[in-house]
């Protein structure tokens, strides 16, 4: 199955969002992973290129890999190039996300992208969650504009008082307001410092098809790479917060950030029109009283 691409939307996702968001290095200016991150289990499962910029997780019947920043932030821009395992990938899950617990934890926060495997042939799907002190179910679906198992492309969230965006290829795909006017978002995650994470695990009970397309073992290891980790946040230091930017003002979170620019409106709305294969803003069987954060626009 194909995705037919306007070339409007091409262009303008290399060219117009570029003011907006600026790539940076890590905090440090260091793009290798030791400076940056922590193996969360399974090192044996991991591998970087010889000049370290580069990363393997790997997944087999025995386990898959994790890893996580070693700091914790609160509010930011966050970023990294992925390039997802390629083939049959049926059950299979890369993670990318953010959360305020190490371990999961039942009051947790959490940001999502969970890139779900395939069937050869058939696209992948990206689907993105958010949580609020343990409690998600906000999931939207996507699909992709590319093959992201050909190349690298990358995966970002900006996260702010007014919304959190989530990006791909600097093209907003999901807008999750916090307040319209009046009208404040309650299930808005704002309070907890965040870790950054990345996984490769075994779904094969509900990413494909629901659980229908089982993983095909013989075709193990299965890989995600990365590269080109960026972050411009508030770098959080318990008990207060020492802000870390490579700006003289935090850019995440000055007017222009707060909400979208008129060119990311028109490549929201074709993403929107095009792209979305599930909103649970409108699967009122799931919700007969959708929650109230639905009613909230993204384009103010």
């Amino acid at each position: 199955m194909g995705v037919r691409v306007s070339p409007m939307v091409l262009l303008l996702a290399m060219v117009t969002l570029m003011a907006c968001c600026p790539t940076l290095e890590a905090d440090g200016s260091s793009s290798l992973f030791a400076d940056n991150f922590d193996i969360m289990w399974s090192e044996d499962h991991f591998k970087t290129s010889e000049d370290g910029k580069v990363w393997y997780l790997s997944l087999d019947k025995e386990t898959g890999c994790g890893f996580q920043t070693k700091q914790k932030f609160r509010f930011g821009w966050f970023s990294m190039k992925l390039k997802l395992v390629a083939g049959d990938s049926a059950g299979v899950v890369t993670a990318y996300y953010m959360c305020s617990d190490t371990g999961a934890g039942p009051k947790r926060d959490e940001l999502d992208f969970e890139f779900l495997g395939n069937r050869t042939g058939e696209p992948y799907l990206i689907q993105t969650n958010v949580y609020k002190d343990g409690v998600g179910g906000r999931e939207m679906r996507h699909m992709l504009w590319f093959d992201p198992t050909e190349d690298f492309h990358s995966y970002s969230i900006l996260w702010n008082t007014h919304h959190i965006v989530f990006f791909v290829d600097r093209v907003a795909v999901r807008v999750y307001q916090n307040a319209n006017a009046d009208k404040p978002n309650d299930f808005f995650p704002s309070e907890k410092p965040m870790y950054i994470f990345s996984s490769i695990w075994n779904a094969d009970d509900w990413a494909t098809r629901g659980g229908l397309e089982k993983t095909d073992w013989k075709k193990a290891p299965f890989v995600s790479t990365y590269k080109e980790f960026s972050v411009d946040a508030c770098q959080w230091e318990d008990p207060y917060p020492s802000c870390v930017s490579t700006t003289t003002q935090n850019w995440w979170d000055q007017y222009d950030s707060w909400h979208l620019s008129d060119s990311q409106k028109k490549d929201y709305a074709w993403i929107l029109r095009n792209l979305v294969i599930y909103d649970y803003c409108k699967d009122a069987e799931r919700y007969p009283t959708l929650p109230s954060e639905c009613d909230l626009s993204p384009w103010e």
